[in-house]
């Protein structure tokens, strides 16, 4: 009887073992499914009603429109995407299903962010996505540095969080609405300053999950992550800020606090592209290029112009998470290398000046930025830094020839300038029913001080003026560190 029993015993254990494996085995490919079903719902959806996309809301508690069916479809492609991705990547890792899960609840707490219009529901879910990602940053709960990575990173969602929340609520208990859509509409009737230290709550709740300066260290540290996770917290969680912004985006005008994005955005861009430049790590240097971005997203809202600034986020997500997918082709050894001398030949200069203002002149015409004297000068004016450092990048090639020179400048810029344009209009179109998303603003002394500023730290950079300056060095390799405790602090111990 007991040898009976014990048979047994074990053959319902092996049945559960095995039931237990091909769920997990089946499990990702689930969750991946679902996904690229959500997106492919989301995006038939849009594409059906466009350019006028219903809105509805629910008692109160959500709400949807057509900002909201853009983010959802964007957030949903790049989760199936990484889903993916990974299910090939973390082929055979004890953490894959915990991954998946993980992954899915990040998606699902964005989604519901985006439509949430209950405060309380909204708040939630803002943290529901500093929780799931921090699970991710530390997935591999047997390994030191990630754990700790994970806690620190999750010490600056929560300080997110506290701040956005006593932003909001700030606003909801004067006002007495307790729903994202009545706040906004109420902002004329609450005392300035109640607005003020509203604005600067949610600014800072903005740029703690968008890691800009001084909040940049969690993303530094946050390493530990699987790749397929830094690409979802690259392309798909920092750009929670920029929705955030949108979202409030008629508290910033009210507040009059565009110009502390402005000035707290531009800074960052800049610091940030100088601490790429002396990264050796590939993920590193994806690292401050995301802050750098995440930098110019927050100064294109200081500018008045918050659908620039999802249109910035979208692409954004396609390059950045396209750029840590690949990552492993980029790597290579070599050998360390004297950095090669910047040197322009007089008729180099002319071409590079004159396609740059040549892409200028044609992103006025087609999006409208620039034709004004406003703050969309500023946007012109780094359209055409842009294409003038690709044009030198071409034509300094020697293995190209004169006319392939003289081609490629103006293909690349036309293309790529259209398609940011087709998109600008695009994303205007779905946010047009949201109030204050694009309102430039008339030219200032602090934007034309800063104006200088960014072209003189951008030839400084470009120049490589920098690296003649030891303290500027050193300070600028100490910024861009990662928390102590997340590199080698275990492992160091055990050798």
């Amino acid at each position: 009887m007991t040898l009976e029993n014990n048979l047994q015993e074990s053959t319902t254990q092996n049945y559960i073992e095995k039931s237990y494996k091909s769920f997990s085995l089946a499990f990702p490919k689930i969750i991946t499914s679902f996904l690229w079903l959500l997106f492919t719902g989301n995006l038939v959806y849009m594409m059906y009603y466009f350019p006028s996309i219903p809105e509805w809301f629910l008692g109160g508690i959500l709400r949807v429109n057509g900002f909201t069916i853009l983010i959802l479809t964007t957030v949903t492609f790049f989760s199936a995407l990484v889903s993916t991705y990974a299910g090939n990547y973390l082929n055979g890792f004890r953490y894959h299903s915990r991954f998946m899960a993980l992954c899915m609840g990040f998606t699902l707490s964005v989604m519901l962010f985006v439509m949430s219009d209950h405060i309380i529901l909204f708040l939630l879910s803002w943290l529901g996505m500093g929780f799931f990602m921090s699970r991710l940053i530390g997935i591999d709960s047997n390994w030191g540095e990630a754990r700790e990575a994970s806690k620190f990173t999750q010490r600056y969602f929560l300080t997110g969080t506290f701040f956005l929340s006593a932003g909001v609520l700030l606003l909801a208990f004067e006002s007495g609405k307790f729903t994202v859509s009545g706040l906004v509409s109420s902002l004329n009737e609450l005392p300035l300053y109640i607005v003020s230290i509203a604005a600067l709550c949610v600014i800072t709740a903005a740029i703690v999950q968008s890691a800009i300066y001084p909040f940049h260290r969690w993303l530094l540290s946050a390493m530990t992550s699987p790749t397929p996770a830094s690409a979802l917290m690259h392309a798909g969680f920092v750009n929670g800020a920029g929705i955030l912004l949108a979202l409030f985006s008629t508290l910033m005008f009210a507040s009059n606090t565009l110009n502390v994005l402005f000035i707290i955005g531009g800074l960052t861009a800049i610091i940030a592209q100088f601490t790429k430049l002396l990264q050796v790590n590939v993920k590193q240097k994806l690292a401050c290029s995301t802050i750098a971005q995440m930098g110019f997203m927050i100064m294109q809202c200081g500018l008045g112009f918050f659908n620039a600034a999802v249109v910035h986020l979208i692409l954004h997500g396609f390059y950045k998470a396209y750029l840590f997918l690949a990552s492993g082709e980029a790597i290579e050894h070599s050998k360390p290398q004297k950095p090669p001398q910047i040197r322009i030949k007089p008729f180099q200069a002319v071409v590079v000046l004159f396609f740059g203002i040549l892409g200028a002149i044609l992103f006025a015409l087609l999006t409208g930025k620039g034709t004004e004297l406003d703050s969309g000068i500023f946007l012109t004016l780094i359209v055409a830094i842009t294409v003038g450092q690709v044009t030198y990048n071409i034509v300094k090639q020697q293995s190209l020839s004169v006319l392939q020179k003289t081609i490629l400048p103006p293909v690349l810029f036309i293309c790529g300038i259209g398609i940011y344009a087709l998109m600008y209009k695009w994303v205007t179109a779905l946010m047009a029913e949201m109030p204050m998303v694009a309102v430039p603003r008339s030219l200032s002394v602090i934007q034309i001080v800063f104006g200088i500023v960014f072209l003189v730290g951008f030839f400084i950079m470009k120049l490589g003026i920098y690296r003649k300056v030891p303290w500027l060095y050193v300070r600028l390799l100490n910024v861009s560190q990662p928390y102590k405790k997340s590199i080698l602090m275990y492992k160091s111990k055990s050798l």
